[in-house]
């Protein structure tokens, strides 16, 4: 089981990257300040290219800040980058096993890596299959296993040589809807059994709900919030009215923003999202402002507000949006 302590698993301190390119420097991450205590699990969110993936990788020594400093595991990143590793499991979106190899030669060898001499390497190995539902899959190929059993391998690889702390890069991504469901008991289970801090990204905002004790959400690399996930629907109180107006979005949210009652006005994806105290009472006179500018509603739907909605409300757009911006910047 991992040791426990008193001081933050991690603590990043104007953690920053920057990267020079053909057409100049680009700040990728803009010097971010969060911690993440002993046993927590954290999400980690952001759009693509907003520096989520480049914060993760700066953690887990795979890339070199440019500024600012952190303490990972116990360790400090810049200063001892050895014991940054071996205090750590990472385990990266594209998985990173011989797909030729045995499940159990591979656990073994990855454990043996670490410094474990071979027996007690393979009863790690064992230990960790079993907590994974990988026990009866040992003597069998990698490239003979679905995309589920794949993944939950590539969390047991991260995990063999028992760290404290372990990092997921969109741990469920491909996955369907049951292994995404039986990939997130287990990784509940690596905080609730091993006492295992997990600090992951995702896409996914319902796995963010389901899984994270606390979230931070990334943008243009800067922390823009953080808190549980119900301390952040919190701060869209009220009800979302949504009213379908189609190129006349951006217009609409003009008509709308600061009328009485009116907390925000986003215009999205041909919507105008609308936060008001009761959506029953305050949808009617949006309804009117909208028709008397001459501003046509295809639909209206009144809604409670989702992790989603707060991500649209602190970013302007949604977090299942692909943005140009993907190209803009490493993420």
């Amino acid at each position: 089981m991992a040791a426990q302590t008193n001081q933050p698993m991690v603590e990043a301190r104007g953690l920053g990257r920057t990267f020079r390119t053909r057409t100049g420097d680009v700040e990728a991450v803009a010097g971010v300040d969060f911690a993440v205590q002993a046993r927590e699990v954290v999400g980690f969110l952001g759009p693509n290219g907003a520096g989520k993936t480049t914060t993760q990788r700066m953690l887990s020594t795979l890339l070199a800040p440019t500024s600012g400093e952190a303490t990972v595991a116990g360790c400090d990143l810049r200063r001892n980058p050895v014991g940054v590793r071996r205090r750590i499991g990472y385990v990266a979106q594209g998985g990173s096993t011989n797909p030729n190899a045995l499940c159990d030669e591979e656990l073994v060898l990855q454990a043996q890596l670490y410094g474990l001499g071979a027996e007690e390497a393979g009863r790690r190995a064992a230990d960790i299959c079993a907590r994974l539902d990988l026990a009866d899959l040992g003597a069998r190929q990698i490239k003979t296993l679905s995309g589920g059993q794949r993944r939950r391998l590539d969390v047991a690889l991260g995990l063999v040589h028992g760290p404290g702390l372990v990092f997921l890069d969109e741990p469920s991504t491909g996955l369907d809807p049951q292994s995404r469901a039986n990939l997130w008991t287990h990784i509940r289970g690596l905080r609730d059994e091993l006492g295992t801090t997990v600090f992951l990204t995702t896409h996914y905002l319902d796995e963010a709900d389901a899984l994270c004790d606390r979230i931070l959400i990334i943008d243009h690399g800067r922390i823009v919030a953080e808190g549980t996930p119900d301390q952040l629907k919190r701060r869209i109180s009220g009800d979302l009215v949504i009213f379908t107006v189609g190129p006349e979005a951006e217009r609409a949210r003009g008509v709308l923003a600061g009328r009485p009652g009116v907390r925000e006005a986003v215009p999205h994806d041909g919507t105008v999202r609308v936060t008001v105290e009761r959506g029953e009472e305050g949808a009617l006179p949006l309804m009117r402002a909208l028709d008397a500018a001459g501003i046509p509603v295809a639909s209206m739907q009144i809604a409670r507000p989702t992790l989603d909605d707060v991500f649209l409300t602190l970013t302007g757009h949604s977090l299942r949006d692909q943005p140009a911006a993907e190209g803009r910047r490493p993420s």
